[in-house]
Order: C-alpha cells, then structure tokens, then sequence
C-alpha cells in the first residue's frame, strides 16, 4: 500500500483556473488527493481567470471536468461535491492588474495558511502576476508560486521572466514545475541507479555504448494551436521534460536527497553538455513537421491544416538532438533526444544500450550476439526491461536467443499510479522543491539550446515532412544508422 502523507491546510489560487490544464489535470489532482484524506477540508482552491464566472458556477464546471477526468471507479458524486464546496472563483486580469483586491479578501482571514499561486497561463504573464500580487499585499513568508514552464523564449527572456517574478518572490519560494519529474517512473530512476551496486557500476561509458530517450505522442495540437507554433518541439518538450530525464539519467549521486544536493548534481550536467557548433546542427540534429497521414486507422490532417490552413509556419513538431556530455563518466557515449506529435504510438522511454560482447565464446550457429539493453518504459505500461541473451531450451545443440526481464510496475506493486500533478501539487504546499528547477538549472538548459534554436531559425531549410503514424522523418534514422545504430520503438 502507498504511505499517504497529509499535508496543512493551504489556500491554493490557480491563475488560469478556467482553463485546460486547470480542469483537465490540476483540479483532478487535487480530488484525487482529498480523496485520499491528504489535505484538511478547510484548504480552498480558488480559479483566477478574466471569466465572469460565480462561485457556483465555477464549482458546477470543476464537477463536469472531474466527471470527465477522474477514472469511474474514483468518482463518488458525494465526494466530488464535499470537494467542489471548497472551490471559488475571482474574476481577475492578471496583466492589468484588476481583480487582485477581491482575491485579498477571500484571503485575508486566514494570513498564516500556506499560499500556493498556481500560474497555469501563457508564460509571459508570470511577471506580471507577481508584480500584481506583492502589490496586493498577497504574498506572505509562507507563500509559494508554482511557475510553469516554459520559462521564457530563450535565455535572455528567461532571464527577465525570472527577475520578473523574484521581485515578489524569493528563490526558496520559486517553485518552477515540469510534470514529468512528479511521474513515479521518472523518480524511480535514482532508485534504479542508487540503490543498486550492480546498475550503478556499469554506469558510465567503459560499458555503454549510447542511450536513447524517445518522448512520442500520437495527438496534434489540441487546444494549444497559438501556444505550439510559437514554442515548438524544441522548446515545450526538449528544453524541459527530456532535458531533466537526462540530467537524472546522467548525474552523479548526491550527497543526499536534499533538493540542492539533487539540482547541483543537475546542474553539473547540464553544463557538461557539449555546445552545438554549425555543423553539428547539420549532423547531430534533426527537425521535421507532420503532414496528414493515418493514426490507428483514423485519417488525421497534417499541421498546417490543424493551425487552420491559413498560414505557412516552420516550427518544428519533431525535434532529435544526439546530445554529448563531456565528462569523465560520459565522454563517448552519445544520448539521442526524440520527441514528436502525431508520432505512430504514444511512448515515453529511455533505452540504455551496452557495448557488445568484445569475444565470443559460442560457436558461429549458436545465434547472432546482441548487446544487452535496459529499456525504461515511462508511460504507458510502466515498468522496467532488461534484454539478455539465453539458451533456447531444448536438447540438441546450443542455440541463443534475445529474452527479456520483466518487471511490471503495475505487477509488482499492485497500487493506483498517482498523476505527475497530484505528487508535485503536495510537494507545492509542503515546501521540498527537489523536483522542481532551481534559476541556475533553466539557465543552464536555455544556455546549452539557444545556439540550437537560433541555427534552426538560420536554417533556410523548412522542416523535414514525416506523415502523421510514422516515427519521424526518414533523416531521423539515417542519423542513428550512420553511426551504426538503430532505434528502439518496442
């Protein structure tokens, strides 16, 4: 059974509260957590949006949103409604500033509560909101403001985002999230590493030969047409979620796991990362764009025609970046980074390849030897593989054949896996910010891909074509397959 740790009473006002993350992950996450008895029911959760919207109003679209995405067996009407009586709503602009007096007053009676401002709004208006707050007088030592990424467009705007917001917060109050570290799989990979000798010793470039982290979706744009063709593959899910498998699948052991011992360890990485040069942007990374093709037997359109069909655009909605780290434990050892939409499934994995045998001792028909590989399935089917050559049973000779070990999450643990959210909201409230970025961590990141981005903006070459179903562009494996290699999509 999983150990439910409650956590104090807290205010939580989500700016953006109307919205899709809003309602489709942030409010579930919290159910699910009352649900669990892990906050009081004197917390209020309270949606900050530019909606004229009453409280009962508010509570009656969190109900149909939980009714939508809250699993059937979870949802208990009578559950859903204690919960969605603590919810309210302000009408509030955070630009311009207007609505932050009625927010301090639904908040004055109860100065001492931990504050949590959720800023689930477009990334530009994180500045803004904080300035607004400290002006209300909103913002007290026991506050916090949960920044999503991205952080800025690149570094020199990151930068001003971040000055921005630390004019009415400080660092130990910056609580900078990217969902994918809240995923119990993802955490996983420090017990992986650290609390197994055997892994941990063959742990470097003496015998790995690469590593490949492949984040694919099969959805298009959704709702998020505006946000993406502004943002890009590069910088929503490269400069973020594959960035920090990276850093975790590549850092030393901390001293411990106290948040700054954890994101120096992060941080180091990040800085070891080799600069891309003009011709690495040439050789070592690839962009593309989905064209209209076919997703489990359903047509989909291509992007230009999710966009609305009236304008050209170049972003990327594939990115691939064979990333090297130059380091003692590393150097040599090349981490391919691929993400893409309307790819042919949904996947999130990391696939670790050994160097290969250096002599056999088997004779010529026993089977052709290939290199061990650990395969760490992030979503869906959470679990943990490891490929191994073994004896075909049997009598009458020696025959090998590849086999795996199997570890099922879902099997062995026999527990309700909680969303990213749900882990990351209460580590919100309890103030550990060990899954969240520290300032140095995103300058870090903004500093190794802004060369990255401006060579693609340079780049007179629009985006490589891949149909929607497929894995990518066909330049995506004949990077792989130049240096000898080949993906893994199993």
């Amino acid at each position: 059974m999983a150990t439910i740790i409650p956590v104090e009473s807290f205010d939580c006002a989500v700016f953006g509260g109307t919205g899709d993350l809003a309602m489709r992950k942030l409010l579930p996450a919290l159910f699910h957590r009352f649900l669990d008895r892990q906050f009081p029911d004197d917390s209020r959760i309270i949606g900050a949006s530019r909606r004229e919207v009453s409280d009962d109003t508010y509570r009656g679209l969190a109900e149909e949103a939980l009714r939508r995405h809250v699993p059937p067996e979870r949802f208990d009407l009578d559950e859903v409604r204690r919960f969605c009586a603590m919810l309210g709503h302000e009408r509030v602009d955070g630009r311009a500033g207007d609505g932050f007096d009625g927010l301090a007053r639904r908040l004055q009676d109860a100065p001492d509560k931990v504050r949590v401002f959720y800023m689930a709004t477009s990334p530009d208006l994180q500045g803004p909101i904080s300035r607004n707050l400290a002006a209300a007088k909103l913002v007290t030592t026991r506050s916090r403001v949960v920044p999503e990424k991205p952080i800025g467009r690149d570094l020199a705007s990151a930068r001003r985002s971040m000055d921005e917001v630390a004019t009415a917060f400080s660092e130990a109050q910056t609580f900078r999230i990217d969902h994918y570290l809240g995923k119990e799989t993802v955490q996983n990979l420090l017990a992986l590493r650290f609390a197994n000798p055997l892994i941990e010793r063959t742990w470097n470039t003496d015998a790995i030969d690469h590593v490949q982290i492949t984040v694919a979706e099969t959805v298009g744009l959704e709702e998020r047409g505006g946000y993406y063709d502004e943002f890009g593959a590069g910088r929503d899910m490269l400069l973020g979620h594959m960035l920090q498998l990276l850093c975790l699948l590549a850092m030393e052991c901390p001293t411990s796991l106290d948040a700054d011992a954890v994101r120096d360890e992060k941080v180091r990485i990040l800085r070891s990362l080799r600069p891309m040069t003009a011709a690495d942007l040439r050789s070592a990374t690839v962009r593309g764009q989905y064209t209209e093709g076919a997703i489990g037997g359903r047509p989909v359109p291509g992007y230009l025609a999710d966009l609305g069909g009236e304008r050209r655009s170049t972003t990327e909605t594939f990115a691939l970046v064979r990333a090297e780290i130059a380091n003692w434990r590393w150097g040599g050892t090349p981490f391919y980074l691929r993400t893409g939409k309307r790819m042919a499934t949904k996947m999130s994995q990391v696939v670790v390849f050994f160097r290969a045998p250096r002599f056999s001792v088997f004779p010529a028909d026993a089977g052709e030897l290939q290199p061990n590989a650990l395969i760490i399935r992030l979503q869906p089917d959470e679990g943990i593989r490891l490929a191994v050559m073994a004896k075909q049973p049997g009598p009458g000779g020696l025959r090998l054949s590849p086999t795996e070990l199997d570890l099922s999450f879902e099997t062995a643990f026999r527990t309700r896996y909680p969303d990213a959210y749900e882990r990351l909201l209460m580590d919100v409230v309890r103030g550990n910010q060990t899954l969240f970025m520290r300032r140095d961590e995103v300058e870090a990141g903004w500093a190794w891909m802004d060369p990255i981005l401006a060579g693609w903006a340079a780049d007179p070459q629009p985006p490589r074509p891949y149909a929607a179903g497929s894995w990518g562009p066909s330049a995506s494996v004949a990077l792989i397959e130049r240096d000898g290699r080949s993906w893994r999509d199993d």
